[in-house]
C-alpha cells in the first residue's frame, strides 16, 4: 500500500482503520505516511475507507483556513476525501504479504482465497482424518497482531521434528522447501502478515506432545497462536478417542463443531475419487 503525498490532506482517518497500526501522520511533512515494516498489505485501508475525491489544494486551503478561524473541517471518520491511499503493484517476496493477508486475493497455490482449507468440514466423504487420527490448526498472528514467516518457521521446524504429516493443499505448506525439516523459503522469512495457519495430522498417540511442543514454541516467538484439534467420530456420533485423552491431560474442551450431511463414503464415486488420491 502506499499514500500519496500528492492527496493526503494529514486529516489522521486512515490511522484508525489500519488492523496493524501501520500508518501514522508525520507532522514534520503533515502528511500520512505507512510504516512498510509493520504493513501486512491487506488492504484494508485502500477497501475499507469510501472516497470523496476532493481536490488536495482546495481541501487544504480550507482547512488551514478553519484552522486560522478557531474552527475545524474534518471529513466523516470513515472516508478519504482526497483518494490517497493506493494499491501499489507487488513483486515476491513482499507480494506473499499481499496474498497472506488480503482476504480477496487467490493463493495461487491452492486456488482459494483464505489463509487455510477447508479443514474436515468436509471429512466425512473425503476422510481426511479417521477415527484414530488426529488434525490440527495451529493459527498464528490474530485478531491484529501479526505474524512474521520467521517466526512460522519456528513452529514448523518443531512440528516436522515430531514426524507430523503436514496437510498438502495447504498455503505454508506449499512454502516449506524442506517439508522433512520444517524449513520455509529463505526469501520470505523476514516477511509479515496478517496472519497464517498451519494445518497437519498425526496418530492420536501423538497428540500430547503436539500440544505441548505448540505450547513449548508459543513463549519463543513474537505473536499469538490459537490451535484446534479435531477428530472423526463413530457411526454412532461420538468421540472416544480424543475427548477422554485431552481430559486427562487437563483441557477443558467442548464440542465446536460437528460437520455432518455430506453424505457418506459408500457413494461408490466418491469412494473412487477419494482411494485414486
Amino acid at each position: 500500500m502506499t499514500i500519496n503525498h500528492e492527496k493526503c490532506i494529514a486529516c489522521g482517518n486512515c490511522v484508525a482503520v489500519c488492523p496493524m497500526n501501520a500508518i501514522y501522520v508525520d507532522t514534520t511533512i503533515n502528511r500520512a505516511r505507512i510504516d512498510d515494516d509493520a504493513c501486512v498489505e491487506c488492504g484494508t485501508c485502500f477497501r475499507g475507507m469510501s472516497t470523496e475525491n476532493l481536490n488536495p489544494k482546495i481541501a487544504r486551503t480550507i482547512r488551514m483556513a478553519a484552522k486560522a478561524l478557531r474552527f475545524r473541517m474534518e471529513p466523516e471518520p470513515d472516508v478519504c476525501p482526497t483518494s490517497a491511499i493506493e494499491m501499489n503493484e507487488l513483486e515476491m517476496p513482499r507480494l506473499i504479504r499481499q496474498i497472506f493477508s488480503d482476504p480477496v486475493v487467490e493463493h495461487t497455490s491452492t486456488g482459494i482465497k483464505g489463509r487455510g482449507t477447508e479443514e474436515v468440514k468436509t471429512n466425512d466423504v473425503r476422510l481426511r482424518v479417521d477415527t484414530d487420527e488426529v488434525g490440527y490448526t495451529i493459527e498464528f498472528g490474530r485478531p491484529g497482531v501479526g505474524v512474521m514467516f520467521s517466526d512460522i518457521q519456528i513452529m514448523t521446524r518443531e512440528l516436522a521434528f515430531l514426524g507430523v504429516k503436514f496437510e498438502k493443499n495447504n498455503p505454508i505448506t506449499h512454502l516449506l522447501a524442506d517439508e522433512s525439516m520444517g524449513n520455509l523459503r529463505p526469501d520470505i522469512l523476514n516477511e509479515k502478515i496478517l496472519s497464517a495457519i498451519v494445518e497437519i495430522k498425526t496418530d492420536i498417540n501423538m497428540v500430547e506432545k503436539v500440544l505441548s511442543t505448540v505450547k513449548m514454541v508459543n513463549l519463543e516467538i513474537d505473536t499469538v497462536t490459537a490451535i484446534g484439534i479435531s477428530t472423526r467420530c463413530t457411526d454412532e456420533g461420538d468421540d472416544v478417542n480424543l475427548r477422554p485423552l485431552l481430559e486427562k491431560l487437563g483441557y477443558s474442551n467442548h464440542r465446536a463443531k460437528t460437520n455432518m450431511g455430506l453424505g457418506r463414503r459408500t457413494n461408490k464415486i466418491i469412494l473412487t475419487q477419494t482411494e485414486k488420491k
